[in-house]
């Protein structure tokens, strides 16, 4: 364990004016507020916050940020308050302290819910100051580096696979290179010990038997330069393990059809020298097409920059080489802790805390904050985090020329809402590299991508499907969820007030407003929107309001709407045209009597859902008959109905070449397009067979099936019902 004149003497190395009395002081205070404290190990509580301060001074951070190392844990697991800290060390030390802490008095129900509470609260602080963020980082390592003492498996599962999706990504977005390798490592072996130990067996092998090797390329590296006149510094390492088994993962291959598991740099003053030595190197020897990435033009967005190629090296070897200057270096190994050396930058204030939140840097901590704003639950905002962290990237343009980062397999909706907010709500559609393109499109590296919005436009739920940046999910879902509230609001006045009339009795926000208590509702609008998604019967409301009514009720209880326009989430299908107003609602057209235009139609309000239609017939409306209040009356709008719908059919095909081929052509000759095709029985003589055909209603379908009853080849058909 580190004593305490060690640990002062580490940071005046590198800061002569720090702050020795408060080290000390902090030092002698943890030391008591933790007393015989003992960790898993065994050893005392209190080495584990000096350890932790011994990492931060690795990455040589201020006086602050040692004190909070020293500190971090004793709101949390001793007697020491929040305002103890305020008064013994400051406001700075007190809120950097807030911000670490694990916060493990929330009153969450269950430990999904904490940790996704505890990650939020965590982003807040650490979008206030940035070193809270680096002291979790060297408190989550010391962790890891101690994790084998815990005995319970399943709990050193949650925290490894807890370090692997955060902790590391967060690593890297702040261009720690250094620490999210360490925590990737410490994390795979816990979680992937047999897989780590087989790929650190064969790198000790390849060593044995080829030790020499890197030896060799680095030397004739250094010879290649010095013959064009180019100062460097080269060094050679192997791929971690962690990084080795990701790419066999990625690649589907084996550790031996691996050509590429050793990495070489090269180190040069200037930024043009990067430029020489990649002219040089792809002189000298053959480059491997699609390997080279240049991102010393187009910097990551932690401020990593380099140039990554990949050649057929020295000695015959497919190799990686970096090419980077060496203030380029240190930023990539220490990332926001090298800016501490330079207190010149404007990244930083007076304080220490970051303040060029604007820079390209911080652009991931302000969207994490825009998804945390819009998020509906602290398990929502770590299932879009996880999103916004844990992807490659793709960089894009703008028509202006200005660069958007983007993870890999973003869409034109994802690069609309990182633009801003309402030219993600607002699209309608794109333009990649000048050519129009699908919203789900992938987009490449080098896209130029122009989004066409109009303001009638509004986020659609199909979108939530392709997205992959958490910004652009989150916004989605909150539109979506905004507009199906309105919705359900409107139709629950409107079944409340078909109710409270027909018994004669008037729906007053007074009579209301005496029963949210007793209906477990906070407003008046909460309990139309509880009653429009059917989660609520409308009877039950009156009863309240009324305690003498009848629960049971008559038949006649359908609501009429006026009309308008319903937006439908059946995959596969165009907009309905109904008479309804419903127009943020879901609906969906009911898979058993697959309703189309012409049928006679009733909805059926089915909660977290929306509407489901049903044809007037179907079998499955028997079920509703106790819930009359659930049932809305509705009908095909034939004006506005131009798309194509789903119509499902049942045949019996004759098993004989040519018949698949007759039926299709029947289907195209009817102007019909078959959308989707199984087959449920075979047999030696026939098929059995379901088929779902795009027709405009239920006129143009009759008129296929008659002509598929005409076929020969076709033996029975019948329309679909269940």
């Amino acid at each position: 364990m580190m004593r305490q004149f060690e640990l002062v003497e580490r940071v005046r190395s590198y800061d002569p004016n720090a702050d020795e009395d408060a080290i000390n002081r902090a030092y002698v205070y943890a030391m008591k507020m933790h007393g015989m404290q003992k960790r898993a190990s065994g050893d005392l509580y209190f080495s584990h916050p000096i350890e932790v301060a011994g990492i931060l001074t690795s990455y040589k951070l201020d006086t602050a940020s040692i004190v909070t190392a020293l500190l971090h844990d004793i709101v949390e697991d001793t007697m020491a308050s929040l305002e103890d800290v305020r008064e013994l060390f400051g406001d700075e030390v007190a809120r950097l302290v807030d911000g670490v802490t694990k916060l493990a008095k929330l009153q969450i129900q269950n430990m999904e819910e904490k940790q996704a509470e505890n990650f939020r609260k965590f982003v807040l602080a650490m979008s206030e100051d940035i070193r809270v963020l680096l002291v979790k980082l060297a408190d989550r390592l010391h962790n890891m580096r101690t994790l084998h003492f815990i005995t319970d498996p399943t709990k050193r599962r949650s925290i490894a696979l807890e370090t692997m999706e955060i902790y590391a990504p967060l690593a890297e977005r702040i261009g720690m290179q250094e620490i999210k390798t360490d925590l990737e490592d410490l994390a795979f072996g816990e979680l992937h010990p047999e897989a780590r130990t087989s790929i650190l067996a064969r790198l000790r092998f390849l060593e044995l038997h080829g030790g020499e090797l890197v030896v060799k390329v680095m030397d004739e590296l250094d010879q290649v330069m010095r013959r064009a006149g180019i100062e460097g510094f080269i060094s050679g390492r192997e791929k971690t393990a962690y990084s080795i088994w990701r790419k066999m993962q990625i690649k589907d291959v084996s550790f031996e059809q691996l050509s590429d598991i050793m990495a070489f740099r090269i180190m040069v003053d200037k930024p043009e020298d990067c430029y020489r030595v990649l002219g040089v190197v792809h002189t000298a020897y053959p480059t491997i097409p699609g390997r080279f990435k240049d991102y010393i033009s187009t910097p990551k967005r932690n401020g990593y920059r380099s140039l990554h190629t990949s050649i057929i090296g020295p000695q015959r070897h497919r190799i990686e080489i970096q090419i980077r200057t060496h203030k380029m270096h240190e930023v990539a190994e220490l990332g926001v802790a090298a800016h501490w050396r330079y207190k010149g930058s404007d990244l930083f204030g007076d304080d220490g805390a970051a303040k060029s939140v604007e820079g390209r840097q911080y652009s991931w901590l302000r969207e994490l904050l825009d998804i945390l704003e819009h998020a509906q639950s602290p398990q929502e905002f770590l299932e879009h985090t996880k999103l916004e962290m844990f992807h490659d990237q793709v960089f894009c343009f703008t028509p202006k020329g200005d660069l958007i980062a983007l993870p890999r397999g973003a869409s034109p909706v994802d690069f609309a809402y990182a633009v801003h907010t309402e030219v993600g709500n607002t699209c309608v559609g794109a333009k990649v590299n000048g050519r129009i393109v699908p919203l789900r499109t992938r987009l490449q590296n080098g896209d130029q991508v122009e989004v066409v919005t109009s303001t009638k436009q509004k986020p659609s739920p199909e979108w939530e499907g392709f997205v992959v940046t958490g910004k652009a999910r989150a916004h989605i879902r909150r539109r979506v969820r905004t507009e199906a509230r309105t919705e359900y609001i409107k139709l629950g006045h409107e079944i409340l007030e078909k109710v409270f009339t027909k018994e004669g009795h008037a729906l007053t926000n007074r009579g209301l407003a005496g029963v949210l208590d007793k209906l477990d509702v906070e407003t008046i609008d909460d309990l139309y929107a509880k009653v429009g998604e059917g989660r609520l019967v409308g009877r039950e409301v009156l009863v309240a309001v009324y305690p003498g009514a009848r629960m049971d009720g008559g038949e006649d209880n359908i609501v009429n709407l006026s009309q308008a326009r319903l937006r439908q989430t059946h995959e596969g299908s165009g907009s309905i045209a109904i008479r309804g107003r419903t127009t943020g609602m879901a609906i969906h057209l009911a898979e058993c009597c697959h309703p189309l235009p012409g049928d006679r139609i009733i909805g059926i309000v089915v909660p977290d859902r929306g509407i489901e239609v049903h044809t007037i017939d179907c079998e499955r409306l028997s079920d509703y008959t106790e819930t009359p209040d659930r049932w809305v009356d509705l009908a095909w709008d034939a004006d506005k109905d131009q798309d194509a719908h789903i119509g499902r059919v049942n045949l019996v095909v004759v098993n004989e070449p040519g018949s698949l081929g007759a039926l299709s052509t029947v289907i195209a000759r009817n102007f019909g397009n078959i959308s989707n095709l199984k087959i449920a029985k075979r047999s030696k003589d026939f098929f059995e067979m379901s088929l779902d055909i795009e027709v405009r209603g239920v006129k143009h379908l009759t008129n296929i099936i008659a002509a598929l009853r005409a076929t020969p080849a076709i033996n029975s058909v019948e329309r679909a019902r269940s």
